[in-house]
């Protein structure tokens, strides 16, 4: 008798779909809890798209700012309580009082020491230096002294855009040396002396000027030691007009301080020439 033969039943090659099929169920479940658990509220939905809609379609909307707490009418009518506020006015400033009483200030020693005097009237300022602090005898070369007094001064002027003038004198006695022949010479050099440390320090040298006035202009009798330690001074006159430099008119600052409204301390002190 013939043996049976065994009927192979082919392979099944798709048999991954049932697998597939289980995925895709799954998955489907999944989002299906998701978006369950996950439902809009449709009544806020419809207030945020009518909120959405009025900004990008109406200009007014768009740029009016939200309000916080109670809002206030608008009115053109000014805010009560800004007009009861006064209204505070400052005054300018006087440049030339604005110098003196900084000078007053800085230098109340001096002054009282008669070394140094500050008079004004309504035109100019006059700072008035007794040779003695800024120069040794005879010379046109400054000393250690002067450079912080001189810097002190320039730190008061260089603020301001007023005219300076600076003028030199000397008493009667003669000079005679290589540097200086006569006193003409000694009193511009050291009024050119003081110009270049005041723009050195700062001052605008476009407002400095320098004249020497020699013996020529003495406010004192230089017969007497005390009257020749008067006359030699250096003179540092401000002007209040700014365009128009008090022109030299030979009458010299010594003569034209008796016209000032208001005088300093007079100074005395001996120097040998």
């Amino acid at each position: 008798m013939a043996r049976r033969r065994i009927h192979e039943e082919p392979e099944n090659h798709e048999r991954w779909l049932v697998s597939y099929a289980d995925f895709i169920t799954l998955l489907f479940a999944f989002f299906v809890v998701m978006y369950s658990i996950s439902s809009l509220n449709e009544g806020k939905y419809k207030i945020l798209s009518d909120s959405l809609v009025g900004v990008f379609s109406q200009v007014d909307r768009a740029v009016k700012p939200i309000p916080i707490g109670d809002e206030r009418p608008r009115t053109t009518e000014p805010d009560v309580s800004q007009l009861d506020e006064p209204q505070s006015s400052q005054e300018p400033i006087d440049p030339l009082q604005s110098i003196v009483q900084s000078m007053h200030e800085a230098f109340a020693d001096l002054i009282d020491a008669n070394q140094l005097t500050v008079r004004d009237n309504e035109l100019w300022v006059e700072i008035e230096l007794n040779s003695s602090l800024l120069f040794p005898s005879g010379d046109a070369l400054p000393n250690d002294h002067a450079f912080d007094l001189l810097e002190k001064v320039a730190g008061i002027l260089a603020p301001f855009d007023n005219p300076i003038h600076v003028e030199g004198f000397t008493d009667n006695l003669p000079i005679s040396t290589d540097k200086f022949p006569t006193n003409w010479e000694l009193s511009a050099a050291r009024a050119g002396s003081v110009v270049r440390m005041l723009a050195a320090d700062g001052v605008d040298p476009s407002r400095l000027a320098a004249v020497g006035y020699g013996e020529f202009q003495p406010v004192a009798d230089n017969a007497t030691a005390e009257g020749r330690a008067r006359n030699r001074r250096v003179i540092l006159v401000i002007s209040r007009n700014l365009d128009v430099r008090r022109s030299i008119s030979g009458m010299g600052s010594g003569r034209a301080a008796g016209a000032a409204l208001h005088s300093g301390t007079q100074r005395a002190s001996s120097e040998g020439h």
